[in-house]
């Protein structure tokens, strides 16, 4: 089975690429969806990061406020 990783900056073509693979009968696997699902509000993944960073961390619905998260993180060397 060969194994295709594809990366590139923010519009570049990626999902593009991803989609025609996908037509020939690719799996694509798209690993930003994948990092969303598993910190979509009710999975453990959220979950365990809240228990590290607080409820600060979501947003008025429950969902994760990456930018929050984001400031928290990379303003704190100990968070990070």
């Amino acid at each position: 089975m060969l194994m295709v990783g594809l990366t590139g900056g923010i519009g570049s073509g990626k999902s593009a690429v991803s989609a025609r693979l996908a037509a020939l009968g690719a799996v694509v696997i798209d690993a930003d969806r994948v990092a969303r699902e598993v910190v979509d509000p009710g999975t453990d993944g959220l979950a365990e990061i809240v228990e590290a960073f607080s409820d600060r961390v979501l947003d008025a619905g429950g969902a994760l406020d990456r930018a929050e998260l984001g400031a928290v993180v990379f303003g704190d060397e100990a968070a990070r």
